[in-house]
């Protein structure tokens, strides 16, 4: 199933692109807490994307992980636009991370049910896992937005900005109510409506204002992306590019 092979695809590469964004904090972030955290978290989510191919080359006939991850072109991946973005602050950084993670807990719990048991697996596997983001997402979350006067600006600023391509985390794959009918997963509509009322709680608690969902993170599923994605992955495939037969 074509449209099953794409949800999978998005989910994983979803994982892979967020994770190497979030490693490039380690050794330069704020505090050396933070530098840990993130790097945790990234080493997390590539290791999510790694079992996410691994199911794609031996359930579905695609290409090995290492070959799935590192040679494709920008216009083949299907990552959610807010995780390929030019990380140009810490703030930007913690709220892509909150929301990403606290779609990712609901994406993936709602998975543990699904008919296709090797994903249904690895979600309960990920499940474990993503607790402790969304956990440390949501306090770093609360205290920068109680903090000083600052800090909550460059909350709400980040807030605002990521909002903007909300919309793209939740972009359906062609026939999805197929996908629904067979119990494979709940669907995107219904993914982002417990996402929204969650985020509006933490957010309106957290004293913050929820801003309106933009589509500028439209169109990954049919190739378009932003300027941000091509350097990236250039980065991240520069030594496997190097000797890309090599055995390691």
């Amino acid at each position: 199933m074509d449209n099953l092979k794409t949800l999978i695809y998005k989910l994983a590469d979803s994982q892979m692109i967020i994770g190497h964004r979030n490693s490039e904090w380690t050794g330069i972030a704020p505090i050396l807490e933070e530098d840990i955290a993130f790097a945790s978290m990234a080493q997390d989510k590539i290791g999510h994307a790694l079992a996410l191919y691994t199911l794609l080359h031996e359930n579905m006939g695609e290409e090995d992980p290492d070959t799935i991850a590192f040679s494709r072109k920008a216009s083949e991946w299907k990552n959610v636009i807010l995780a390929e973005l030019y990380t140009k602050d810490y703030g930007f950084a913690l709220i892509r991370h909150f929301l990403f993670d606290q779609l990712e807990a609901i994406r993936f719990e709602s998975l543990k049910t699904s008919t296709m048991e090797p994903l249904a697996q690895l979600a309960k596997k990920f499940s474990s896992e993503i607790k402790y983001h969304t956990m440390h997402g949501d306090i770093w979350f609360k205290n920068l937005a109680n903090g000083s006067q600052e800090s909550k600006a460059r909350v709400q600023t980040a807030l605002n900005e990521c909002f903007e391509y909300a919309n793209g985390l939740f972009e359906k794959v062609e026939d999805e109510q197929t996908l629904i009918n067979q119990g494979l997963y709940i669907g995107e509509e219904a993914l982002k409506n417990q996402w929204l009322n969650k985020i509006t709680s933490l957010v309106e608690e957290a004293g913050l204002t929820v801003a309106s969902m933009g589509d500028k993170g439209n169109g990954s599923l049919t190739g378009t992306h932003t300027e941000d994605l091509q350097p990236m992955l250039s980065e991240m495939t520069e030594v496997y590019n190097v000797e890309p037969n090599a055995q390691w």
